[in-house]
């Protein structure tokens, strides 16, 4: 416990989550992050693709950069429409699942799912090499490097969202601000003829095989293709904001459309200004510089070292000025490990709201002790983990995967919000309003025209490359979650109370206390249970969590007459164990002579991966409570997945 503290911090009540909610200047960081870090390799990723076909090819990569600025405008001006439509934190699940049904809106959330946590792999890889790039002894060690970064990552947002947010401001506004400076002062330079040319600018590139010809032909085109679809990692990022709305401050929705603003404003002009550098300065930017880079007719060789595109640019431009270099090269790669922050509060918010309708396990809906999702941050660094040792931290293979998920949550989150404002019209006849709605559907109806077509070149261009292991990876998500979801539909049939003779049982005589977390018929048979054996006192006892829940929880309990009293305990921290050892250690001070019986309600499943889903507060509880003298546990089994008739409670007629 001493050392969960020092890691995560102290607990915070749950009246405490309003101050949790964060202002513009910490919102940008903390939501755009990812796209704004797309600058350090989206462009990377435009020139190695565009120099398979030699580096008059290159000459290209603007106007492929003004294509993705392009999508990126629609894609922001679109998402404004969404973060005020559907505010709730939902996003693009909450969206196609609304006006394109259950099953469009799985697969938009399996999606962003695998996507974040490719979001994570990619970005702390990304940044792993620039350190590795600044600091050479560290070659060879991004594996290494990148899972240290994603665990110390995973523990600064346990502390909770506002704590992390104010950890990465500073970073990524320096980030922003060195990437500015370095933007004016190449663009000075060359206006004034003083611009400098890059490291790598006298090296020659050799086509790989088949694109000899440069880019003329059926194969050139699809290599313009496969380049665009690669800068489009830009627009990743995006989708959080609309996903994050509940964690701004007032109003939400104006807050979060002008942070969606500015994240455009700002990518663009990124993403732009290091294009444009890298073509004036001559930069040579391949996937195997050992082979396709030749210096005076000989390849380089295996010891030649290819720095990033804006590391190689700060070099150039701040060539009389090397602490600038170190501090853009630093600021870059810092800014990589802080965008993954974008899929650390995504990914967790996102699970809570896929656990809450049923289809993820119901942990994860849980908040921790700083009020985090803290079972959706330890999910997601397994998986950022597991790709980032698969793929040995390597950006290239890795982005393969990348962007497919996140485009098919763009397309078919626009098309549900164009069905969105076609409803709404059927019903609206304010003039103002109808003009507004009119305007909305158009801006998302081209939304989906322009993502849907990305998407079709994305799945074309990067499946043959790996991104058949993304879908692969998608598909069998949202299996699981159909699964999850169908085995929560039946047991919560099966335990649902159909009549209200069943809450009546026999008087009793004996004491007991009975622990309740809802009113089913689990409950109901431990209460028959525990008054069959006669205790002196009998008592059910619920911990308050919600304060909605206790409100129903009262009127199930005055309505069917349950004859027992309820006894809520309060529990400002949201835990469920602590409260009520407490209560039991209290009976126990009160008459040490008295034996307690705790019963307690446990389901008992037909497949050992069921056991996952259910019981673990009570496995919790045994393990608090099985030490304490005087204390004896009586678990009451529910099978599920049997019939149950009424002469199966005890004590029923």
């Amino acid at each position: 416990m001493a050392v969960k503290r020092l890691l995560v911090g102290r607990p915070m009540r749950s009246d405490m989550l309003g101050h949790t909610l964060l202002p513009k200047r910490i919102a940008l960081p903390v939501f755009a992050s990812d796209a704004l870090s797309s600058v350090a390799y989206a462009p990377d990723e435009i020139l190695l693709t565009l120099a398979f076909a030699g580096f008059a090819a290159v000459a290209v990569s603007p106007w492929v950069a003004v294509a993705v600025v392009v999508v990126l405008g629609v894609v922001i001006a679109s998402y404004r429409q969404n973060v005020h439509a559907y505010p709730s934190g939902g996003g693009d699940y909450e969206v196609a699942t609304v006006n394109l049904g259950k099953r469009a809106g799985l697969g938009v959330a399996s999606a962003l799912l695998v996507d974040y946590i490719l979001t994570v792999a990619v970005s702390i890889s990304s940044g792993s090499q620039y350190l590795a790039a600044a600091v050479p002894s560290l070659r060879g060690l991004e594996v290494q490097i990148a899972v240290g970064v994603v665990i110390l990552l995973a523990l600064v947002n346990l502390r909770g969202v506002r704590e992390s947010g104010t950890a990465f401001a500073i970073p990524t506004y320096v980030y922003m601000a060195a990437i500015g400076l370095m933007a004016v002062t190449g663009f000075v330079q060359f206006f004034t003829g003083n611009l400098g040319a890059a490291a790598s600018a006298p090296y020659e590139v050799v086509p790989r095989e088949g694109f000899e010809a440069g880019l003329t032909g059926l194969a050139g085109g699809f290599l313009v293709l496969r380049a665009f679809s690669s800068g489009c990692a830009a627009l990743t990022g995006v989708e959080a904001i609309s996903n994050g709305v509940p964690a701004f401050q007032r109003p939400k929705s104006r807050n979060a459309a002008t942070t969606l603003l500015l994240l455009g404003l700002i990518s663009a002009s990124m993403m732009l200004s290091v294009i444009t550098l890298a073509r004036l300065t001559g930069i040579k930017y391949v996937e195997d510089p050992a082979e396709q880079l030749l210096l005076a007719g000989q390849p380089v060789g295996e010891e030649y070292h290819q720095s990033p595109v804006i590391g190689q640019i700060a070099a150039t431009v701040f060539s009389g000025f090397p602490v600038m270099f170190y501090l853009v090269t630093f600021v870059t790669g810092m800014i990589l490990v802080l965008a993954a922050n974008t899929a650390f509060n995504g990914f967790p918010v996102l699970g809570s709201v896929l656990a809450r309708d049923g289809f993820l396990p119901r942990q994860l809906h849980t908040r921790g002790d700083r009020l985090a999702y803290s079972n959706g941050i330890t999910m997601l660094t397994i998986g950022a983990i597991a790709l980032i040792v698969a793929f040995d931290a390597q950006v290239t293979r890795l982005i393969q995967l990348y962007i497919v998920g996140v485009f098919i949550s763009f397309t078919t989150s626009q098309l549900g919000m164009v069905r969105h404002w076609t409803r709404k019209l059927r019903t609206e006849y304010s003039k103002q309003e109808r003009i507004r709605m009119q305007r909305s559907r158009v801006v998302n109806s081209i939304g989906f025209g322009m993502t849907g077509i990305v998407l079709v070149i994305v799945l074309i261009t990067k499946a043959p490359q790996g991104a058949w292991i993304t879908l692969l990876l998608m598909a069998l998500l949202f299996v699981t979650m159909l699964g999850i979801h169908t085995h929560y539909d039946r047991v919560a049939e099966e335990l649902r109370v159909a009549d209200a003779q069943e809450a009546r049982a026999l008087p009793s005589r004996t004491h007991g206390v009975v622990l309740i977390s809802k009113l089913h018929q689990p409950a109901l048979r431990a209460i028959a249970y525990a008054r069959a054996t006669r205790p002196n006192t009998l008592e059910a006892v619920h911990v308050a969590i919600d304060d909605d829940e206790v409100t129903e929880l009262r009127a199930q309990w005055d309505e069917i007459s349950v004859p027992v009293p309820l006894t809520i305990l309060s529990s400002p921290y949201r835990e469920i164990t602590r409260p009520i050892v407490e209560y039991i250690r209290g009976l126990r001070r009160s008459s040490p002579r008295d034996l307690v019986v705790v019963f307690i309600p446990e389901y008992v499943v037909t497949h050992w991966w069921e056991q996952l889903l259910h019981n673990q507060s009570a496995l919790r509880l045994k393990g608090r409570l099985l030490f304490m003298p005087g204390v004896v546990m009586a678990s009451v089994p529910w099978q599920l997945d049997q019939v149950t008739d009424a002469a199966d409670v005890p004590g029923s007629p």
